[in-house]
């Protein structure tokens, strides 16, 4: 048994990590959805969709695991100090050591704000389902569709190719993303980042010499074509990332396949399949790798680790 002396050792230890009211309720609420948001994205990227209306299932996991923090941080709120401290310590074990850290945290926080924005449509939920997006945020700056550079770019290339081609005037915007892929394609040149770093090149940067790496042609054909009103977005696949551009329906997709294999890239698609995926809404991404000399050409590894909607 304690001691009266030990109990009222005890007392004052809980008394000096405890906060005054009302600040350990404000605490514990803050406290509580910086501990819950992390856990509902990790939670989310690895439990099963059961495709409930309004994402129902989503919303009752997140709150179940309000919950349950809220019920654990109030039965340790005498030592909520001790709890921050913890926490903060875990964030700097894994920035240093670990994959989850400060960085991931604010970038994780900094998606999901960027996903309920109007330039995510037409996929709203870009949080990835298998594993966090590399850099993602870094490539979400780099995307910078609206400088003037880009934009006269692409305006240019649609200038260039197939502007000439007739009666297709309803589909004017896809054949206009094709001129894109064309120009970028011929004139691009892959170039290794520096030794031992990641460079994230802007799209506006890139047009200086049309070089770089896998990361910076998917950066720069993103970027052009959200810049003409085309929906990319970009797919990591553990060592290589690429674009793909929405196509949209089944029946739009035997417009591009048509325009594509029959009106204009006749001879890089002869004998040649057209390949897309196919997202968890029914919306089809058509392929425009650097690797592919049309748009739709064989991926360069079928395995998806993550995916960036722009």
């Amino acid at each position: 048994m304690l001691t009266q002396k030990s109990q009222f050792s005890l007392t004052k230890i809980k008394e000096k990590l405890s906060l005054p009211k009302p600040w350990d309720s404000v605490i514990i609420f803050l406290l509580n959805i910086l501990i819950a948001i992390p856990l509902f994205i990790i939670a989310h990227q690895n439990l099963i969709e059961l495709n409930w209306p309004l994402n129902l299932d989503r919303v009752f996991i997140f709150v179940g695991i309000v919950v349950i923090i809220q019920l654990i941080l109030r039965l340790m709120k005498t030592i909520i100090i001790l709890c921050i401290f913890i926490y903060l310590l875990s964030l700097v074990y894994g920035t240093m050591f670990g994959d989850y850290g400060f960085e991931r945290v604010f970038e994780d926080y900094r998606y999901m704000i960027y996903s309920m924005s109007e330039d995510s449509k037409p996929q709203d939920i870009i949080i990835s389902k298998l594993l966090p997006f590399p850099n993602k945020s870094k490539i979400i700056d780099a995307v910078d569709f609206t400088n003037p550079k880009v934009r006269n770019f692409a305006l240019s290339a649609t200038t260039k190719h197939f502007k000439d081609v007739k009666g297709y005037q309803k589909n004017r915007k896809l054949i206009q993303c094709f001129a894109v892929f064309a120009e970028i394609k011929k004139r691009w040149n892959y170039v290794n980042d520096p030794q031992g770093r990641e460079y994230i090149a802007y799209a506006s940067e890139s047009l200086q010499h049309f070089s770089g790496d896998c990361d910076d042609h998917a950066i720069l054909m993103a970027a052009c074509i959200k810049a003409i009103g085309g929906s990319p977005r970009l797919i990591h696949t553990g060592g290589h990332i690429y674009p793909e551009m929405l196509i949209g329906t089944k029946k739009d997709l035997e417009t591009a396949v048509y325009l594509i294999k029959e009106v204009l890239f006749v001879n890089e698609t002869k004998n040649k399949d057209i390949h897309y995926h196919i997202d968890e809404r029914g919306n089809i991404w058509l392929n425009l790798d650097y690797t592919a000399t049309y748009p739709g050409g064989p991926f360069m590894s079928e395995e998806i680790l993550g995916e960036l909607t722009l």
